[in-house]
């Protein structure tokens, strides 16, 4: 069961991304953290899994090491360790993308349990997020992406395969046949 813990996390997002929207859509970002959060539930995480689903952005987007601190003393060791395993920078001022998502890939062998369930949620709910965008919207969604199409799909499909690798299961068989599906549609 769920407890005030994670009831304050729900909050703590909310406050933390109040401002931003899905790229694109003008959809409030909270949905997306609620959405990892809950398919984190659905595929059996506990707790601090599931607020680390809510909090996984938090670092990246929501200042940094301060935030990741903030984090490991209000909820504990290990929701702050899933949500930096899950950032793929902690600097505000960003890397090259490229870059960072060859950096982050690369250490999805190295990853704990924890931090693969909390990953491979996010980036399920991304690509059918953005799948259900480019079925509604057409090829022009790719546009809202620094990648644009080809990276992203380049991105997508190489998380579907590490994942599928690293820690087979309905969660990468659902990643992998979503990816599909983008990659068909696109």
């Amino acid at each position: 069961m769920l407890t005030d813990r994670f009831e304050n996390a729900l909050s703590l997002a909310a406050r933390m991304h109040r401002t931003q929207t899905r790229k694109g859509s003008g959809i409030p970002y909270i949905s997306h953290l609620m959405a990892v959060s809950a398919l984190v539930i659905e595929y059996g995480g506990d707790e601090d899994q599931a607020i680390a689903g809510l909090l996984h952005d938090a670092v990246e987007d929501q200042g940094g090491q301060a935030t990741a601190d903030m984090i490991r003393a209000t909820y504990g060791a290990r929701v702050a360790d899933i949500v930096l395993a899950c950032s793929d920078s902690v600097q505000q001022d960003k890397e090259d993308w490229q870059w960072r998502k060859d950096r982050y890939i690369a250490s999805l062998a190295t990853k704990g349990e924890d931090a693969l369930l909390v990953t491979s949620c996010d980036k399920l709910h991304n690509a059918t997020a953005i799948l259900t965008d480019l079925r509604e919207h057409g090829p022009g969604v790719f546009d809202r992406f620094t990648a644009k199409r080809t990276g992203t799909l380049w991105y997508y499909r190489q998380l579907a395969d590490r994942l599928a690798e690293i820690r087979p299961g309905p969660l990468s068989d659902r990643l992998a046949e979503t990816v599909g599906a983008l990659e068909a549609a696109a």
